[in-house]
């Protein structure tokens, strides 16, 4: 049995949630087309019949505007600290830019074994581009490996998985075969609920909107779920509402879906929205998110 802790960063919307459903093949980190959309230090354990590698989902890395775009920030930086190896991911359709030269320096000052991980291979036009980005990344740091790949298409996935049990370097298992994730409940209840919200409602980023579960019951083999959709301008609200709550609707029906396939029973979900002014920068709801301001971060 071999096992160790692996990091991933990356620039807002580069993929990073979408390729740790991808290994766990569970719903665990909410998606999106926004960027800035993972808020949490999401931790999930890939095991298979040699191997327990225990991945953590760092938020984006970007200039933050508020309290919470701080401490988004610390969170990511202090999870590249103490671990075995940091998957470092970029938009191969994006291109290497601004953003993701910052987050290299950053991990050239703390002398990280670093594997670079081309994402949305599956969008480029031909074989040729792809292989013209990887000579001109590959002497920007002497990164482990450079490997391409599509968490969508499921290209490579494979591929990563078994050159990253190279680089293991414990010899015991940390957690059960059973366990998935450190996200409480709550978390997944909330979280798979806003992803919903930021699907339907293009116009707004992410940061935004918030979501905290009320009320949670079993009763036989149904869960009643209450979440709470927390805004910081009265028009956001109007909008998740929608025209005679059509949009709140939708978003209920979508949210509803996920989470019987997560519980594997039957949900009755209430969705309730309200608005708070400024509430990314209220240390009641950060505390609420989990991002107290007392990580050991330089």
């Amino acid at each position: 049995m071999k096992s160790g802790f692996v990091s991933i960063v990356g620039r807002p919307n580069v993929g990073k949630s979408t390729l740790l459903n991808s290994i766990l093949k569970r719903h665990i980190a909410i998606t999106s087309d926004k960027s800035g959309t993972t808020r949490n230090i999401i931790q999930g354990v890939y095991n298979d019949y040699d191997s327990q590698i225990v991945f953590v989902d760092t938020p984006g890395i970007h200039k933050p505007k508020n309290k919470l775009g701080n401490l988004l920030n610390k969170k990511a930086y202090a999870m590249t600290k103490d671990i075995d190896l940091v998957l470092f991911l970029v938009d191969i359709k994006e291109g290497f830019g601004k953003g993701d030269a910052f987050i290299l320096e950053k991990l050239k000052q703390e002398k990280r074994d670093v594997i670079l991980v081309l994402t949305k291979v599956d969008k480029l036009a031909n074989k040729e581009i792809l292989l013209k980005e990887i000579d001109k990344l590959k002497n920007l740091y002497d990164f482990k490996e450079i490997i391409p790949i599509s968490s969508f298409k499921d290209i490579n996935i494979d591929t990563l998985i078994k050159t990253l049990k190279k680089y293991l370097k414990d010899d015991r298992a940390y957690y059960d075969k059973e366990y998935l994730t450190n996200q409480p409940t709550s978390m997944i209840v909330t979280e798979l609920v806003r992803e919903k919200v930021l699907r339907e409602t293009k116009e707004e980023v992410p940061h935004s909107v918030t979501c905290y579960l009320e009320d949670y019951e079993l009763d036989e083999n149904i869960i009643h779920l209450s979440v709470l959709i927390i805004v910081d301008r009265e028009n956001l609200k109007k909008i998740i509402i929608g025209k005679n709550g059509g949009m709140l609707k939708k978003i209920g029906s979508d949210a509803r879906r996920d989470l019987e396939e997560y519980f594997s029973k039957k949900v009755f979900l209430s969705l309730y929205v309200k608005t708070i002014k400024n509430w990314r920068d209220r240390e009641k709801y950060l505390q609420e998110l989990g991002l107290k301001d007392d990580l050991d971060f330089e």
